[in-house]
């Protein structure tokens, strides 16, 4: 953390303001809508603290409503006070496996501004209505007091939604929350399906997750992928898209989240060709989904290599500024969105956090609380740390998977490369998905080829995991 210029310790100052907010708060804010008789819920990973969002969907004529009540983070963290100071250094919470370390106090985002179950909190909800081809209308956006009835996991929730498994004491003590869930469930299908005909990209890739018990690594396993997560990943999508279109609308400048058109679209021609499928010459992702959509219907088991080959030549997201008077803002490619930014984690990332006061500010009808420069800055300074706290959780994912493979030295995996260039060639294998480095053998790999290669040696020290390339291996 602190070679990749974070501050892993809060300043004596912010202790100070955790109290001041502790006696002052206000969970109930007088002249909101009182939202707290609605089922609302939550669904995140099991041990997850910082609770920033809830939802609920109600049927209404022409579709679904559905709400999104996001953590009012900004009424307790004033622009420019010593925890806003910090947040906008550091800009996210860094998840190493082992230790986290939030952008907030835990006092506030595990408990004052977290939409924790069974307490009152004030929230900015996101309306808007779902229609039968997945179509948003009616957005609105509005502050409220809401009550988180039942917070629950994505294991779950998704086992129970896709009928692998019974529901959990929570969902089974209530017919109308397991209505509830199914409503949600309906309303994200469509928005899921209207996004993918526009060309949005969908990936199913593998991502490790250490199960780690009392700091000493067990195993890496496969994090979960399921209803439940495609259910929040859908309702986030359409809120993000929903604040994004408020602001422009109005004429306002943000913060936008964009992924550009691939500059290494070429080399994703490319490797689409080896499948049998041939892409236009310009960058196109509606058609590349369409591809991906049949590769993993005809090849689930090598299916995610693909994707994740894909996804490394795409690139990463970005923040930028988008000024209120651009006709043309820049989009995001792989979700084919024109309006786009992020905004419903306020309690672990800092440009939500600064969305959350701009929007405030609109519907107060109050003059924005950023500059145009500002917001540039912010922009620069969250891309920055988003690139070191990337590196912090890669470095400290490979330290624990090379505990976890220390005992398998010698042994064959498949894998996808997933980097080439004068720094070192990098595979990710399927069975634990971990990464390490190609040390023998690597010479004429690029991205997306699929290999098989042994494991030479780990250093979790050093966050080594080193492999040969196996030739004559299935190599492709």
């Amino acid at each position: 953390m602190l070679r990749l210029g974070f501050k892993p310790d809060f300043p004596d100052k912010c202790e100070s303001q955790v109290e001041q907010i502790r006696s002052s708060v206000n969970h109930a804010p007088k002249g909101f809508p009182d939202l707290r008789g609605l089922l609302w819920s939550s669904i995140d990973n099991d041990t997850s603290r910082d609770l920033d969002q809830i939802e609920v969907a109600e049927q209404v004529n022409g579709g679904i409503r559905v709400r999104v009540g996001v953590a009012d983070v900004s009424a307790s963290v004033p622009k420019g006070s010593p925890i806003d100071k910090f947040a906008a250094f550091q800009t996210t919470t860094v998840y190493t496996g082992v230790h986290n370390f939030p952008m907030l106090p835990d006092e506030l985002s595990t408990d004052l501004t977290s939409l924790n179950e069974n307490e009152d909190r004030a929230a900015v909800v996101i309306e808007f209505v779902v229609d039968a081809r997945g179509q948003r209308s009616h957005p609105s956006i509005y502050e409220a007091v809401v009550r988180n009835k039942a917070q629950l996991a994505y294991s779950k929730v998704g086992a129970w939604l896709e009928e692998k498994a019974g529901p959990d004491s929570k969902v089974a003590a209530s017919a109308s929350l397991q209505q509830q869930l199914r409503l949600q469930n309906q309303a994200a299908q469509m928005l899921r399906e209207h996004r993918v005909s526009n060309g949005a990209l969908e990936f199913h890739r593998l991502e490790a997750d250490p199960v780690v018990i009392d700091g000493e690594v067990r195993s890496i396993e496969e994090a979960p992928k399921n209803l439940a997560t495609e259910l929040i990943e859908d309702f986030m999508v359409a809120a993000n898209e929903t604040m994004a279109e408020m602001l422009r609308s109005a004429g306002r400048s943000c913060i936008r989240r964009i992924v550009r058109t691939p500059e290494r679209w070429d080399r994703i021609v490319e490797l689409v060709c080896r499948y049998g499928t041939q892409l236009p010459t310009e960058p196109d992702s509606g058609l590349l989904n369409a591809f991906l959509r049949k590769q993993r219907q005809l090849d689930p088991v090598h299916y995610p290599d693909l994707a994740l080959a894909i996804i490394k030549l795409m690139g990463p997201g970005e923040y930028v500024l988008s000024r209120g008077d651009d006709p043309e803002p820049l989009g995001h490619f792989g979700l084919a969105a024109r309006d786009y930014t992020h905004s419903t984690a306020p309690n672990r990332r800092f440009p939500d956090l600064v969305m959350q006061r701009l929007v405030k500010a609109l519907i107060a009808k109050q003059p924005a609380p950023y500059s145009d420069n500002e917001l540039a800055e912010i922009a620069a300074q969250c891309n920055l740390q988003e690139r070191a706290s990337r590196k912090v959780e890669r470095t400290m994912q490979k330290r624990i998977a090379a505990v976890a493979l220390s005992s398998s030295i010698g042994k064959m995996f498949r894998g996808v490369v997933t980097g080439a260039s004068p720094k070192g060639t990098y595979v990710r294998v399927f069975d634990p998905p971990v990464e390490g480095k190609v040390v023998e053998g690597e010479k004429g790999l690029d991205v997306g080829d699929t290999v098989s290669v042994k494991l030479l040696h780990t250093n979790p020290q050093m966050a080594f995991i080193d492999f040969a390339f196996v030739k004559g291996q299935g190599h492709r």
